[in-house]
């Protein structure tokens, strides 16, 4: 395989290098304003007031003036995103009612999800480190033909920090110290970058220190629940060609001692503790210009990640304490060629490969005597997924319209081994879903400034190692294997209106998706294991979820500007006539910003309602309050001042000492509190 990649890597650069001069871009937007341009939604840069869907991004500059903790808390209060926090560790994005395995997750266009990745709520977004976003777009209800399996809600995708190039050699530093009240957080990061004309690289080091989360009113602090991080990234370009430019990335976090908080404190546990949960991804992409109409630019990509999960716990009382490792290897292969057919239409078109391979074990230990017997893991050992896909994508412009149209076809060859449990044999599974996807857009220009649009699109999940094969404790539920699984299917409908003017801007957008053969938890009637309820999965469920999502954004004068954004999603079970799991409440975001120099001051308020339309699941989930989840508001202050080399932050949030919960939280949100940050550039 390595054989492989590098004859690709040789083919590429020898036709980059064929051509004299790099061809101009015409489809793609010159603009001194990268906040206008997204990239994820089409797979190639486009103006927002062109994409017929509903996005939404935050930029470094957000991240930097509301001080963000966490990648995945970036994201609370976007519109049409819902932050889920399992615990302190996690933050999962819910996306038109769907997260987990149900959205799709990106960083740097390489596919994040793997084999492993869960139903309903996980941590794994918590695993990039903030430090090193440089923007974040969320395109919600599309993008399975655009990326493959996984985005029935949406996909989230993540943008690291580039180096610049530059004419002459030059070197560049930053150093960032953040310190939070209540020994709640103390973080360092430094970076060091260079870029010469042809040569420039990136590197950074993070260290973190989270102390236990302080909740409001009369919560308090929230032990055990909180852990320490440690992180390094590096990341390089070359231009070997005039028309060709190579990027080489590492990544590596890793987070320790990071306690499931409510399972200590519901579900009496000693102690219950991610230790560590880690990941680390390296990927080399060579992108090369031509001039050629079919083959205006071509990318290609080859990624490795290694992701590592080591659960330990036991209960009070237990005779035995355990410990689950779960290890996924991901190796992935993706070449996108960008064609510009005629004046009017444009495509992408490509195959992606990724192969994930599952360790799993379990080690049950008697602390009394030290006895220590292996035991099957949470997954089946060595299975091993293939994800083949191949997709076209094409781009229309007449007049007035914007058309978006794209076929995707995605084969998974599924091997899960297995050998005896506790109580039956399993054997050795091979499974091999495969789906065609499709989608249609359609965007008008009415006036100046003024688009709407509509848009149909079908989503496809295949079942992965986590709905196959899991095999224990998961939550408040014990679980079982099922091996006659399908693959999940949406539809999606999708009408929106969108305005940006010079000082204004806004948008709305309707939807509704059905979800058919949904993976879901059932309840084995009469089974439990160690007290807990024995569950397994099952293609039982049609569904649909509809809703309406709104922002504006008013500059009132120079200085002063109001932005505010509000979402809504109802989501009904058609099989068993009940509410959809999970579905997160009404929730909204008001933020007004005022600026004078080198001086910024802003005032957010957070609202949820109350979320008392329960699933029987919801209902079984001891993270949600008898009745549902009560209603908050939020009131947060932030403020910062830049010299010109030199620039401090302050965040006050919590004004009123709120006690709150996100809806199916297992932790309450964070108290009054402030926190300082000062960031040096050299």
């Amino acid at each position: 395989m390595r054989r492989f990649v590098n004859v690709v890597i040789f083919v590429l650069l020898a036709f980059g290098s064929s051509f004299a001069q790099p061809v101009n871009k015409p489809h793609e937007p010159v603009t001194d304003s990268l906040e206008e341009v997204v990239i994820t939604a089409t797979r190639k840069y486009t103006v927002l007031l062109s994409l017929p869907y509903s996005v939404s991004s935050v930029n470094r500059k957000q991240s930097d003036d509301y001080q963000y903790r966490t990648t995945p808390e970036t994201l609370a209060g976007v519109t049409g995103v819902f932050i889920q926090k399992t615990n302190h560790g996690g933050g999962s994005p819910f996306i038109r009612g769907l997260t987990g395995n149900q959205t799709l997750l990106l960083l740097d266009g390489v596919r994040f999800n793997n084999a492993t990745f869960r139903y309903g709520p996980n941590q794994y977004l918590n695993t990039i480190d903030a430090y090193t976003v440089k923007n974040i777009e969320v395109v919600r209800g599309s993008g399975s033909v655009q990326y493959g399996s996984d985005a029935l809600g949406g996909v989230v995708q993540v943008f690291t920090k580039d180096p610049a190039f530059y004419d002459t050699k030059t070197w560049h530093g930053a150093a960032t110290v953040k310190a939070a009240t209540h020994h709640m957080e103390y973080t360092g990061r430094g970076e060091l970058s260079y870029g010469s004309k042809k040569l420039a690289f990136i590197a950074g080091f993070t260290r973190r220190n989270f102390g236990d989360l302080v909740g409001g009113d009369t919560t308090g602090k929230q032990h055990p629940s909180g852990y320490n991080e440690v992180a390094f990234d590096v990341k390089l370009k070359w231009k070997p060609t005039i028309n060709s430019v190579v990027t080489a990335s590492h990544q590596f976090v890793k987070q320790n001692d990071v306690p499931v908080y409510h399972r200590v404190q519901l579900e009496d546990y000693k102690y219950s503790l991610f230790a560590p949960q880690q990941r680390q991804m390296s990927y080399a992409r060579l992108e090369v210009h031509g001039n050629h109409r079919i083959i205006e630019k071509i990318t290609a990509t080859a990624s490795l990640q290694n992701s590592f999960e080591n659960r330990s716990y036991q209960k009070n009382g237990s005779a035995f304490s355990y410990n689950e490792k779960d290890k996924i290897k991901t190796f992935g292969l993706a070449v996108d060629v960008h064609s510009w057919i005629t004046k009017s239409w444009t495509a992408n078109s490509g195959i992606e490969y990724y192969h994930d391979k599952v360790n799993s074990s379990k080690q049950r230990t008697e602390p009394a005597t030290d006895k220590r017997v292996m035991q099957r893991g949470l997954y089946p050992d060595n299975a091993t997924i293939g994800n083949f896909s191949a997709y076209t994508l094409h781009h229309f412009a007449f007049n007035k319209f914007r058309i978006e149209a794209g076929l995707r076809y995605n084969h998974f060859v599924i091997k899960i081994p297995d050998t005896v449990t506790t109580s039956f044999k399993l054997g050795d599974i091979v499974v091999k879903p495969s789906s065609m996807v499709g989608n249609m857009a359609l965007l008008y220009h009415i006036a100046h400034k003024h688009v709407a649009y509509a848009s149909f699109s079908t989503g496809y999940r295949a079942p992965n190692i986590d709905d196959m094969g899991t095999l224990g404790l998961v939550d408040f539920r014990y679980e079982l294997p099922a091996y006659d699984l399908k693959p999940e299917k949406t539809y999606n409908t999708e009408i929106g209106y969108r305005f940006a003017g010079r000082r204004t801007a806004a948008s709305i957008a309707f939807y509704y998706m059905h979800l058919s053969d949904l993976i879901t938890r059932v309840q084995v009637t009469g089974e439990q294991v160690g007290g807990y309820n024995v569950y397994t999965k099952e293609n039982n469920q049609q569904s649909f979820i509809k809703g309406i999502e709104a922002s504006f954004d008013i500059r009132i004068t120079k200085s002063f500007d109001i932005k505010a954004g509000a979402s809504y999603a109802y989501g009904q079970n058609l099989s068993v006539k009940e509410p959809l799991r999970r579905i997160p409440p009404f929730n909204s975001r008001l933020i007004t910003t005022w600026r004078k120099n080198r001086l910024q001051a802003s005032i957010e308020q957070v609202f949820a309602a109350k979320q008392n339309r329960l699933a029987r699941g919801d209902r079984d989930d001891n993270r949600i309050p008898a009745g549902g989840t009560p209603a908050w508001y939020v009131s947060n202050i932030y403020s910062g001042y830049s010299f010109s080399h030199f620039a401090i932050r302050l965040g006050f949030l919590n004004l009123f000492n709120e006690d709150y919960r996100t809806h199916g939280s297992g932790i309450n949100g964070q108290g009054r509190s402030a926190s300082l940050s000062l960031h040096i550039n050299l």
